[in-house]
């Protein structure tokens, strides 16, 4: 994550964070020909269907994670249950794609606000605003946006394509992820509901099992 925590402007960001910028659109990617082994690699990551993970009830270090983080949600999920659902499943999509969940749940936050079935101008949908054509693409055609976990599967093999295609750098890859590569308002955006609501000692929780 360091290089996206190095290129954002500090000065940017406390104006993000003091609430004084207006929003950047959400979800937005563009459509761009896939070379055939990337389309089959993404098509085989989104069509994955192993349960999710259940270790949250083995580590007491990911069962705190939860709690913490569904603390946090509460206020914009009411429902403790569909609350911890989604949390599972955000860590699990993340971490399955080797991104990290906190991340994601700041993407998510700029994204949707975290309403199941937000509907950009531009045709996004779900959590993590995912363009239907991506459907097409590489997944099916009974393929769901505004089912949880297809749009977290989605928008997590989506980021992770993206994060690949800039080979780690993060700033662009969200620009890329929000339409808007190479300008700095959404990956800051991103940045400021990260680390001023989603921030957690990841490494502890990397290490248990």
């Amino acid at each position: 994550m360091t290089s996206l925590r190095n290129t954002l402007a500090p000065a940017l960001l406390a104006l993000l964070l003091a609430g004084g910028a207006t929003p950047a659109p959400a979800g937005n990617q563009q459509y761009e020909p896939l070379a055939a082994s990337v389309q089959a690699a993404l098509h085989t990551a989104v069509a994955d269907q192993a349960p999710l993970d259940t270790s949250f009830q083995r580590s007491p270090e990911r069962a705190r994670w939860l709690a913490e983080m569904s603390q946090r949600l509460a206020r914009r999920i009411p429902d403790e249950t569909y609350r911890s659902e989604l949390l599972r499943a955000v860590h699990y999509e993340a971490t399955r794609a080797g991104l990290d969940p906190q991340l994601v749940l700041g993407l998510i936050q700029v994204e949707s606000g975290f309403k199941k079935y937000a509907l950009s101008t531009a045709g996004a949908r779900g959590y993590m605003q995912v363009m239907p054509f991506w459907t097409r693409l590489i997944g099916t055609p009974d393929s769901n946006l505004f089912h949880m976990r297809t749009n977290l599967r989605f928008g997590c093999t989506i980021l992770r394509h993206y994060v690949d295609i800039e080979k780690g750098d993060l700033f662009r890859a969200l620009g890329r992820y929000n339409g808007s590569l190479g300008r700095a308002e959404y990956p800051n955006l991103v940045r400021a509901a990260w680390e001023r609501n989603w921030s957690y000692d990841s490494i502890r929780l990397a290490q248990n099992p």
